[in-house]
């Protein structure tokens, strides 16, 4: 799988946020929905908490489609 990069300015980036800024979700009620039915992997493991705060480096999966964080 190819990730596509998200450069984010904070020191972290919520999941749910992340996860519009990279397009593989269009709202944040579809990223709750997928994350707390277990559809989400943060660096190779499920997530159900939309809140995760990802760094620099964190990895996330959806339905064939990744990211990494910068």
């Amino acid at each position: 799988m190819e990730y596509k990069k998200i450069s984010v300015r904070e020191d972290f980036i919520r999941l749910d946020s992340a996860m519009k800024l990279a397009g593989i979700v269009s709202t944040g009620g579809h990223a709750k929905t997928v994350i707390q039915n277990g559809e989400v992997k943060v660096n190779g493991e499920v997530c159900l908490l939309r809140g995760k705060k990802l760094k620099s480096g964190d990895k996330a999966e959806f339905d064939g489609n990744g990211f990494i964080i910068e």
